[in-house]
């Protein structure tokens, strides 16, 4: 065997792999990216806090946005994303641990959204803030990064985010939906995201210095070819392709990069999981004083505390605490 010759590359997968994210690279375009597929994990999470439909898809759209960031994690430690607005939705919490524990809640004004008429992200988040925290456990290694919200959805908010903080060229689609079963309706959601790599930055396009006569418009024309290509490839991706329970990632991957050949890497599996646990919510309950444990007892003369993520109600003896 001539040892010149390369081995040709193993077939496309077409079993698909929900609650995954499957890392990719399209060398020839300089970029890397990540298709992100939630299905029982996220069905699960949605299930149990039983949300409106507007607010459970644009929760849908926070998890999928924060497995995309959470797999990437180098090392183990906890990505929070968490948005802050002054919409019907005004606060998204979801937190990812990695390497695959995903777990969210949403807060939300039941009247606001009952008189709402735009149940786009946009219109539900309104104005505010979204932060991406990393903390890997201890206080060096917590990092934060905030943009605002200013009447856009969460694809935008992330496009900011990236020419803001990592300022890194980046694409960004989410995608939310129901599977219709004999069992009832089931939540998918996915997300595609593509970066140019740092050692290819884009060129910026010159400063107009000040001295153009009247009417002149300067050339401000991106010369990236592989970057440009790269988001005409990416921006042909269809919602319905994103959820489509039947269609592999790797199918899909294929679908938008063959003319250029595309390389993945092992998935990443997700799955639904607090954090919570008795031990720890003991713990937090005896970090408060006795009198702010006294109020917090009920006619039935114990204290119930319910995680606002999982929905698990632990009951405690105040007793126990004396």
């Amino acid at each position: 065997m001539n040892p010149a010759v390369e081995r040709p590359e193993r077939l496309i997968s077409d079993a698909p792999v929900d609650d995954s994210a499957l890392p990719f690279a399209v060398e020839p375009l300089d970029v890397r990216g990540r298709l992100v597929r939630l299905g029982p994990a996220l069905d699960a999470i949605l299930a149990r806090h039983a949300y409106p439909e507007p607010v459970s898809r644009l929760l849908a759209e926070a998890a999928v946005l924060t497995t995309m960031l959470g797999t990437a994690l180098k090392a183990r430690g906890r990505l929070q994303l968490q948005t802050r607005s002054d919409g019907p939705v005004h606060m998204l919490v979801v937190d990812f641990d990695a390497p695959d524990r995903l777990r969210a809640y949403a807060q939300f004004d039941s009247d606001r959204l009952a008189a709402q008429d735009d149940t786009s992200g946009a219109a539900l988040l309104g104005r505010g803030h979204l932060a991406l925290t990393i903390d890997h456990g201890d206080a060096a290694s917590r990092w934060q990064g905030v943009v605002a919200l200013d009447g856009q959805g969460l694809s935008a908010a992330a496009h900011h985010y990236f020419a803001q903080s990592e300022q890194i060229p980046t694409f960004v689609k989410l995608a939310v939906g129901e599977l219709l079963t004999a069992e009832g309706r089931h939540w998918r959601a996915g997300g595609l995201m593509v970066q140019h790599l740092p050692s290819h930055p884009t060129r910026m396009a010159d400063l107009d210095p000040g001295d153009a006569p009247a009417g002149f418009v300067a050339d401000v024309a991106d010369d990236n070819e592989p970057w440009n290509e790269a988001l005409a490839l990416a921006g042909t991706v269809g919602d319905d392709e994103l959820v489509e329970p039947g269609l592999s990632g790797e199918r899909l991957l294929y679908r938008l990069f063959h003319e250029r050949g595309v390389k993945v890497f092992p998935a990443q599996g997700v799955r639904d999981q607090c954090r919570c646990t008795q031990e720890g919510v003991e713990a937090m309950l005896r970090g408060f004083s006795a009198g702010e444990r006294a109020e917090m007892v009920n006619a039935d003369g114990r204290i119930d505390v319910t995680c606002a993520f999982c929905s698990t109600l632990r009951v405690f003896d105040p007793a126990d605490f004396a």
